[in-house]
C-alpha cells in the first residue's frame, strides 16, 4: 500500500499541495516558510532586547538619583 499523503500549504488564501508545486515553487516556498520564521526569532529577540533595555534604564536612573541621608 502506498503512502497517498498530501500536504496542503495556502498561499494567498489558495490552498495547494505541497507534491504538486514544481521543484523552483517548492524553492521558493521554503525560502518564505523560513523567511517567516526567522521574522518571528527575531521578533522574539527583539522583545526581549527592549525589555532588558527598559530594566537597565531603570537601573541606572535608580543609581543616579542622589542618596538619601539619614535624618538627624
Amino acid at each position: 500500500m502506498g503512502n497517498n499523503t498530501k500536504n496542503p500549504v495556502t498561499i494567498n488564501g489558495t490552498e495547494y499541495d505541497f507534491e504538486d508545486l514544481t521543484d523552483q515553487q517548492k524553492v521558493l516556498f521554503n525560502h518564505v516558510f523560513d523567511l517567516e520564521r526567522k521574522v518571528a526569532s527575531a521578533q522574539f529577540n527583539l522583545d526581549q532586547l527592549r525589555v532588558g533595555k527598559d530594566a537597565f534604564i531603570n537601573l541606572l536612573k535608580n543609581a543616579l538619583k542622589p542618596a538619601e541621608t539619614p535624618a538627624e
